[in-house]
C-alpha cells in the first residue's frame, strides 16, 4: 500500500504497460489523480496563479495535481517528457510534501502529501544493457534520488511468456464480445481476487484507521542493514547507501504493516522493505565491478566513473607540467598504464570537453580549463 509520502518511478520499454498500471492505480485507489508528462505544466503539477475577473482583476491561485492529490496518489505518465522548467517544480514537493508559492504578490504553501508514482522511458527507447541504467533516463539525478523505489521495466523476449500475454489480451476481447452478444461456451475472463470498490473502500480505511509504529525489533533489523552495506562499500570503495534511503526503508516497512492493517512494523515488513530496496541497488546501482554504488543513482554517475575521470584529469595536468603541454597520443599512453583502455580513456576526454573541464587548441593537443580561483 503506497504511503502518501511515498514515491515510486517506473522505467519501462515501450509497449511495457506502464500507462495502463498507473491509470489502474489512479481508478482503484481513493483520491487517484492521473496525469500525462506530454500535456502538464509546472503550474499544472503544483499550482498556478491566474487573474480573477470575478474580482476586480484580483489574482488568486488555483492548486495543481500535487496539492489536488494531497493525501492520495498522483500518477505522472510519460515522466521523462515534462520540460526541464516544469520539472524542476517537483524537488520541493517530493522532498518536504509541500508546495511554496510565491506569484503575483501572493506568497502561500500549500500541503502536498501524496504519493507519486510515475512512469518514463529510457532515453534511447529501449535499455542497452551494456549503459550505466542511471546514464538511460533523461531525468536529473536530484529528482532520481527522490524516488524511494525504482522499477526497471524490461521487454524480454521469452515464448511462453509471450504467448500467455497474448492469450490473456485475446481472451479479454472475446469475453467482452461474447458479453455483448449473449452468447455462452465462451471462455471467460478470471476476476480479480479482490472487487474494486471494496479495495478503494479497503486503502481508505487503511489510510484514516491505522497508524502503525516501528517496534524495536524491526528498527534494529533497518540499523543492522544499513551498517553492514556501508562496511561492505568501505571495504570496495563504494558508497551503496546513504541516510536518505534509511528513511526510504522505514516508509516501506510502515506501508507494509498498514497494508495488514497491523498497529505496528514487525520484522517481516522491516525484510520487506529491504528486500525491495536490495531489488531496486542489485538492479540499477551495481557498477562494472559488481559492487553496489549508490552513487549510480544519487548523482548518475558511479564512483568507479568518477575515480577514473579524476586520473585522466591528473595525467594531463602532470603532463602539461612535466612536458610543457599535454598531446593526445601522450594522454592515452599513460592512461593505459594506470588501466584505462584507450576506448574508455577517449570517451572521458570527450565527456570533459563537452563539460568544459579540458579543451583542445589544436588537433592531438589537451590543456587543462585554467580557472580564476587556481
Amino acid at each position: 500500500m503506497i504511503r502518501s509520502d511515498m514515491h515510486i518511478l517506473l522505467i519501462g520499454d515501450p509497449g511495457s504497460a506502464k500507462t495502463r498500471i498507473l491509470q489502474a492505480v489512479s481508478r482503484l485507489v481513493p483520491k487517484g489523480i492521473y496525469v500525462s508528462g506530454k500535456s502538464v505544466t509546472g503550474g499544472g503539477l503544483t499550482a498556478v496563479a491566474e487573474r480573477d475577473e470575478f474580482s476586480e482583476g484580483g489574482w488568486t491561485l488555483k492548486a495543481g495535481a500535487l496539492v489536488l492529490g494531497s493525501g492520495g496518489v498522483v500518477a505522472i505518465d510519460e515522466f521523462d517528457k515534462i520540460g526541464d522548467e516544469d520539472r524542476a517544480a517537483l524537488h520541493e514537493a517530493l522532498e518536504s510534501q509541500t508546495i511554496s508559492v510565491a506569484k503575483a504578490g501572493i506568497i502561500a504553501t500549500f500541503s502536498a502529501r501524496a504519493a507519486v508514482l510515475a512512469a518514463a522511458n529510457p532515453k534511447y527507447g529501449r535499455f542497452d544493457p551494456h549503459i550505466y541504467p542511471a546514464e538511460q533516463f533523461d531525468i536529473p539525478p536530484t529528482l532520481l534520488s527522490r524516488f524511494d523505489l525504482i522499477f526497471p521495466i524490461k521487454d524480454i523476449m521469452d515464448e511462453e511468456l509471450d504467448k500467455s500475454i497474448a492469450k490473456h489480451i485475446l481472451v479479454q476481447h472475446e469475453a467482452a464480445g461474447a458479453i455483448i452478444a449473449e452468447l455462452e461456451g465462451v471462455e471467460q475472463v478470471e476476476l480479480p481476487p479482490m472487487d474494486g470498490d471494496f479495495l478503494r473502500k479497503y486503502v481508505a480505511y487503511a489510510r484514516k484507521f491505522v497508524y502503525p509504529r516501528i517496534t524495536e525489533d524491526a528498527s534494529k533489523k533497518i540499523q543492522e542493514y544499513y551498517v553492514e552495506l556501508r562496511r561492505a562499500g568501505l571495504k570496495q570503495g563504494a558508497v551503496p547507501i546513504t541516510p536518505r534511503q534509511i528513511e526510504g526503508l522505514i516508509r516501506m516497512a510502515e506501508a507494509s504493516a498498514k497494508t495488514r492493517l497491523s498497529e505496528t512494523v514487525s520484522v517481516s515488513d522491516a525484510e520487506r522493505a529491504i528486500n525491495l530496496s536490495e531489488f531496486m541497488l542489485k538492479t540499477l546501482a551495481v557498477d562494472r565491478g559488481g559492487r553496489i554504488d549508490i552513487d549510480t543513482i544519487l548523482t548518475g554517475m558511479p564512483r568507479e566513473k568518477v575515480d577514473k575521470i579524476n586520473a585522466m584529469l591528473g595525467i594531463i595536468k602532470q603532463l602539461e607540467e612535466s612536458e610543457g603541454s599535454a598531446k593526445m597520443v601522450r594522454v592515452i599512453e599513460e592512461a593505459d598504464k594506470a588501466g584505462i583502455d584507450s576506448a574508455s580513456a577517449s570517451k572521458y576526454i570527450n565527456e570533459l570537453e563537452k563539460s568544459g573541464d579540458i579543451f583542445s587548441p589544436r588537433q592531438g593537443l589537451i590543456k587543462l580549463v585554467r580557472h580564476d580561483s587556481e
